[in-house]
């Protein structure tokens, strides 16, 4: 199922950083954690290492980059698809 956090989620594991995920964003790094740290808990499992030289996914957190590029490309397929209309 689609969740708006899950484009945060990867933008996060793309930049490797919540700061420079909160730029592209145009967001504070506050809210940028706050999302990140509440899809881990809806989920159950941390999806970032966290460590003084950055982020990193962890094995669940890759599986989830994989599914979630996947469902954020299928959602918009069927929103702006003009078959749809």
């Amino acid at each position: 199922m689609y969740d708006p956090r899950l484009e945060t989620f990867l933008c996060v594991a793309d930049n490797g950083s919540f700061n420079k995920a909160a730029e592209v964003l145009y967001i504070s790094p506050p809210a940028v954690i706050k999302q990140i740290n509440g899809l881990e808990k809806s989920l159950g499992f941390s999806l970032f290492l966290r460590t003084h030289r950055g982020l990193f996914l962890t094995a669940a957190g890759a599986s989830l980059a994989e599914d979630a590029r996947y469902v954020i490309q299928y959602s918009n397929c069927l929103l702006y698809s003009s078959d749809a209309a």
